[in-house]
């Protein structure tokens, strides 16, 4: 029962710190895109 417990518990941090890299990955892509395209001044 604990190791099915730890196990899990290992599974949903893998998952937690794959989400949160994912995220800052496409902030900074956002962030990039946002510096390095020409401002619409229309």
């Amino acid at each position: 029962m604990f190791k099915k417990l730890l196990i899990l518990a290992g599974v949903v941090g893998v998952a937690a710190v794959v989400a949160k890299k994912m995220k800052e990955a496409n902030d900074e892509r956002a962030l990039w895109h946002e510096a390095t395209t020409s401002p619409d001044l229309r």
